[in-house]
């Protein structure tokens, strides 16, 4: 199995924000503020400048507040009260919606131009939504299923990149991002349900 680009990432990134987020909680941020406030901020990037087209300067505001999604792991795990379970489920919850945003304001302007590059678009939304689902639904039954070649991360970064460099006039990136997001992203959902096929069938 390839390893995630979160998985192996993670380690690193958490040295890196967790004196920040120690900072943060001493002066009585919460988690689920910055979670929100992230979020605000993912989806009024994505809905005003993707579909003005203005996709360089979109990507550069969607990443900067995608960042509040670090510190806000690190804030509960850091905080007297630690993780709960309400923060758990609004942090996992906002993570559909943000990513929804993205994806949809990327297609709007491809719908609008009757670009054949928004089916790949949907394609991506729908497998996006499938992936978590799997996993919940299969976590539900007692099955960890964590597997799967592209994760949320390595969605994002495919999809933030293809965006921000076609925004820079590169030629075909959209369409390589886009065509990458769809093909790993079946192959993510068919990893999934192997995963739990084989589970439920071991019972």
């Amino acid at each position: 199995m390839v390893p995630m680009i979160s998985s192996s990432l993670k380690p690193a990134v958490t040295r890196l924000i967790n004196p920040v987020a120690r900072v943060a909680v001493s002066i009585g941020v919460t988690p689920n503020a910055i979670t929100l406030l992230g979020a605000v901020g993912v989806i009024g990037s994505a809905a005003w400048f993707y579909p003005r087209e203005e996709f360089f300067w979109g990507t550069i505001f969607i990443v900067f507040f995608a960042l509040s999604d670090l510190f806000d792991g690190a804030m509960a795990r850091i905080s007297q009260k630690g993780a709960s379970l309400w923060g758990g489920f609004l942090d996992s919850t906002i993570d559909r919606v943000t990513d929804s945003a993205i994806t949809i304001a990327v297609i709007v302007p491809l719908i609008a131009a009757d670009d054949p590059l928004s089916y790949l678009g949907l394609a991506t939304l729908v497998t996006g939504f499938l992936t978590p689902y799997i996993r919940a639904k299969a976590e539900s039954f007692g099955i960890e299923c964590s597997v799967g070649i592209a994760e949320r991360t390595e969605r994002l970064i495919i999809i933030l990149t293809a965006v921000g460099f076609h925004g820079l006039g590169v030629p075909y990136i959209l369409a390589v991002g886009l065509w990458l997001l769809a093909i790993l992203g079946v192959i993510t959902v068919f990893q999934r349900m192997t995963v739990v096929r084989r589970g439920l069938a071991s019972r």
